[in-house]
């Protein structure tokens, strides 16, 4: 349906945290550990791959164990009702998917993947298991996670600037607006495009001219849903 309301939906760590998926920055979050540049750079890589490819088989298995939660499966049931929902995440699992958004950019890669390290056209799902040292493309090369490293372009972010200049709103949900190019997709909203955060913090992360709603995914997102779906538009409350 052409006409109907377009939602764009920008999310990071902090929705995925609500299913426990450890974050990034979290103080007990499961890259404490493990300094990045050890295992999230491509200096990492070629200085150790065989830790690499463990850690991020254990952040694989975390992620198969986890369960999409009300946010997800609130925008999901959004796009369900006949809104158009585009979802940008930063978040390299799979919860959009299985709670049934259709329309997912995965700025960052997704980890349950697996693409050349010599090739990055050669991506290679992975429904169980992971990626071990030995483990080749079709051209020979060691497999790699196909996700986006600190220190390597965002393929998709073009793609992603896109999408958010279509948006009739722009929904930030969980995301400290810190990690670039990623934080800078909000330049590229219409001026008048409405634009709102939820997020426990979303009072400091704001941006001006950003509406801040200051709790959790788990009770924001299905909130502004239950009202977009009562009213038939995306309008604020």
């Amino acid at each position: 349906m052409t006409s109907a309301p377009h939602l764009v939906v920008f999310t990071g760590s902090g929705i995925s945290a609500e299913s426990g998926i450890q974050t990034f920055r979290a103080s007990d979050g499961l890259w404490e550990d493990h300094p990045v540049e050890e295992v999230a750079t491509p200096q990492g890589w070629r200085q150790d791959p065989e830790r690499v490819l463990a850690f991020y088989n254990q952040r694989r298995e975390q992620i198969r164990r986890a369960k999409p939660n009300a946010a997800h499966k609130a925008l999901a049931a959004l796009e369900q009702d006949g809104f158009q929902v585009s979802v940008i995440t930063q978040n390299i699992d799979d919860l959009h998917e299985r709670a049934g958004s259709r329309q997912v950019l995965h700025l960052h890669g997704e980890i349950l993947k697996a693409r050349s390290s010599v090739d990055a056209r050669l991506r290679y799902p992975l429904a169980k298991g992971g990626i071990a040292l030995g483990d080749v493309c079709d051209k020979g090369s060691q497999l790699r996670p196909d996700v986006v490293w600190f220190g390597e372009a965002v393929p998709l972010f073009e793609e992603a600037c896109e999408l958010v200049s279509q948006a009739d709103f722009l929904l930030v949900v969980g995301t400290s607006l810190a990690v670039m190019p990623a934080a800078s997709l909000l330049s590229y909203i219409d001026y008048d495009t409405p634009c709102a955060l939820v997020d426990p913090d979303a009072d400091e992360l704001s941006p001006p001219g950003v509406l801040a709603i200051n709790t959790t995914a788990g009770e924001g997102v299905p909130a502004l849903v239950h009202q977009w779906r009562k009213q038939g538009n995306l309008i604020l409350p």
